[in-house]
């Protein structure tokens, strides 16, 4: 229980900046952990809180990339909404991609906690994260599907005895990954925004790639600190940080340069 008054929720496993040189944002910019009900009933949001005082600069954008800003700016936009047979088919892909041979019972159902829901109802779940948020998880299950379901049964490494909720945290890194790239802003204010708006630009995916390969740095932090679930912000942040760090390496030109796509197996 965090002095908010929200709890957190864990889950036990089952055996099966605008200097290149900078190594981390280096704004006045405070991470912090966000209220619990953010997600309902558990994690707290890990985001980047700007003080009233800060001053950055915005970066002019080619017609391409602010076309591209737009699009994506758009899908944030869209909140999860059950009653939306698109978000509903979503939701039943998802599903699907993860459990092929097992049928769902429907969009509510204590199944769902299989795959690391607070409940049997997955859209209550979406409310930090909207509908992007589920559509980087399906993306994740359809373009990496050994790396997801390494993470979703835990696989790799020596585990806590209680781990982070898998979907849970997803939400939770998209929406890390917004504050991070600053992406509701109309221009970028941070190097690390302009560089991923030219990665972009040359890839539409580019979002979902990051958020893939941000999932799986995420919980080789969780390893390397040897984490519990009382730990997920401070790994959240560290994640962020070697994420920042790695986007202003010297001669990164794509996503798929980046030192931790590595981590990703198809």
């Amino acid at each position: 229980m965090d002095d908010r008054g929200g709890s957190f929720v864990a889950v036990r496993r089952i055996s099966q900046g605008l200097e290149r040189e900078n190594s981390c944002h280096s704004t006045s910019a405070e991470v912090v952990a966000g209220s619990a009900a953010w997600l309902g009933r558990g994690l707290s949001c890990v985001c980047a809180q700007r003080r009233e005082s800060d001053a950055r600069p915005s970066f002019d954008l080619t017609p391409s990339e602010e076309e591209c800003l737009q699009r994506l700016q758009n899908r944030i936009d869209i909140g999860y909404d059950s009653s939306i047979p698109e978000h509903q088919e979503a939701l039943r892909a998802l599903w699907n991609a993860v459990f092929p041979e097992e049928e769902l019972h429907g969009l509510i159902s204590e199944q769902w906690k299989e795959m690391g829901w607070q409940g049997k109802d997955p859209s209550t779940d979406f409310r930090g994260g909207g509908f992007i948020s589920l559509e980087n998880l399906l993306f994740f299950a359809r373009h990496f599907p050994k790396s997801f379901k390494d993470l979703l049964w835990k696989q790799e490494g020596d585990r806590s005895a209680w781990e982070y909720p898998f979907a849970v945290a997803g939400v939770n890194i998209t929406f890390m990954l917004i504050q991070m790239l600053d992406l509701e802003a109309v221009k970028p204010r941070t190097m690390v925004g302009a560089i991923f708006l030219k990665f972009l630009s040359e890839n539409e995916s580019a979002f979902d790639i990051l958020y893939c390969i941000a999932f799986k740095l995420m919980d080789r932090q969780w390893l390397a600190m040897r984490a519990s679930y009382m730990d997920f912000n401070t790994v959240m942040k560290a994640t962020r940080c070697q994420l920042e760090r790695e986007f202003l390496l010297e001669d990164i030109t794509r996503l798929e340069e980046l030192p931790s796509y590595s981590l990703l197996t198809l």
